[in-house]
């Protein structure tokens, strides 16, 4: 029978199979602890087992990423309060002992002294999706590093007539001129068995190469549905916004405000000073994923994006390093998207600067010039394949200048 004036706090140590469930009261004492099967009729169990005590006020779960995850689901949907516990370090287990109930004791007492805990993703939307193709981009992209290392560690040995076939060839002309030849002989000619594993390989790498490319346009797909703007920011495509969300999760709420964002991709300054120095360095914590697609985004505008290499020329004036420089990138790229994320907003309209020009019978190379920059680089602003705001903003003033009002 229930007591509803009790108030309660379970703690759930996942496995593959089972759950362990321990229920402690909003005082820390003890009430009980007991196993069930890690299926549905399970999950029905333990929501019967934790609320017959009195009334939940939170459960801690381990492992809601992967063992814990379909539990989490089912109590979130009974409108119960469900936080991630971390597991316990080496330290408290080697004075405590390991064990299933301390375990889950643990989970509980975590969430009763608010130690160690966060909301845990939601997996129930379309970052969900994201995640799920991206585990198979991810493997097929590992798997197509391993063929075409494999198939240059082959060439580098192979006999010289199999060699001489395929030598200064890029990898561009490798996989197509292996795909297409026909080796011919016996597996107990070495040159034939060379042959024969180098046209296997590359059969493999261009259907990996078609899994990816897969992968890609149907990540794009979920990202023109659930976060069209994300692909807006200089920078930002489909890898790097898909990466991002997924390290959000689906119930973005759970991240406060752009500085926890920052903490979760790792791009937080911290303190690094000793003595005479003062100084920060990035956190080598939170989701190296999302801090990785986040060091792409630095190095594409460090390469492409006009405003971008005039702050790398100021900061190095400044005395600043390359290093010191990436890691104040870091940090405004990852609240920008950030913002991106939870505020959306469109990329300004860049359709009406071709039709213009090309009006006014101005070409890209006098365009350029005055602007004293590259053809190619208003080129790529016209057609949508980079994006320098404070360039189109001028290039569009300057155009209006060059078009006389009407009488």
């Amino acid at each position: 029978m229930t007591n509803d004036l009790l108030k309660v706090i379970a703690g759930v140590d996942t496995h593959a199979d089972t759950h362990h469930v321990a229920i402690i009261t909003e005082y820390g004492r003890h009430v009980a602890d007991k196993e069930f099967l890690a299926v549905g009729s399970g999950y029905r169990k333990i929501i019967a087992f934790i609320t017959q005590f009195g009334t939940v006020i939170g459960i801690g779960v381990e492992g809601t990423g992967s063992y814990g995850a379909e539990l989490s689901r089912v109590l979130t949907n009974e409108g119960l309060k469900v936080q991630e516990v971390n597991r316990p370090n080496r330290q408290t287990r080697r004075l405590r002992g390991k064990s299933d109930p301390l375990d889950a004791y643990q989970a509980a007492e975590s969430v009763l002294a608010d130690r160690g805990t966060s909301t845990p993703k939601a997996k129930d939307g379309p970052v969900e999706c994201l995640r799920v193709l991206r585990t198979a981009r991810v493997s097929a992209m590992k798997a197509r590093t391993i063929a075409i290392n494999q198939i240059k560690g082959i060439l580098v040995s192979a006999p010289e007539l199999v060699r001489s076939k395929f030598r200064g060839m890029s990898s561009a002309q490798l996989i197509p001129a292996l795909e297409h030849s026909r080796p011919a002989g016996t597996l107990t000619d070495p040159e034939y068995a060379t042959a024969a594993v180098l046209k296997i390989l590359a059969t493999r790498y261009r259907n990996l190469d078609r899994e990816i490319s897969e992968a890609d346009d149907q990540l794009a797909q979920v990202l023109a549905v659930h976060a069209p703007m994300l692909c807006d920011l200089p920078g930002v495509g489909t890898e790097v916004a898909s990466q991002l969300l997924v390290t959000m999760g689906d119930n973005t709420e759970r991240i406060g405000n752009e500085a926890q964002f920052a903490a979760l991709t790792g791009t937080a300054p911290i303190p690094a000073s000793s003595g005479k120095t003062t100084r920060h360095r990035l956190s080598h914590g939170g989701d190296r994923a999302a801090n990785t697609a986040i060091h792409h985004v630095v190095v594409s505008r460090m390469a492409t994006d006009q405003r971008t290499k005039d702050y790398v020329v100021r900061r190095t004036e400044e005395g600043k390093t390359k290093k010191e420089i990436m890691r104040c990138l870091k940090r405004y790229v990852s609240r920008e998207i950030y913002s991106q994320i939870t505020n959306p907003k469109p990329a300004p309209v860049i359709t009406d600067l071709r039709p213009t020009r090309q009006q006014l019978g101005i070409t890209l190379r006098d365009a350029a010039g005055h602007f004293s920059t590259w053809p190619g680089t208003l080129s790529r602003i016209e057609r949508g394949l980079s994006r320098d705001d404070n360039l189109a903003n001028e290039y569009r003033s300057w155009l209006t200048e060059q078009n006389p009002p009407e009488k």
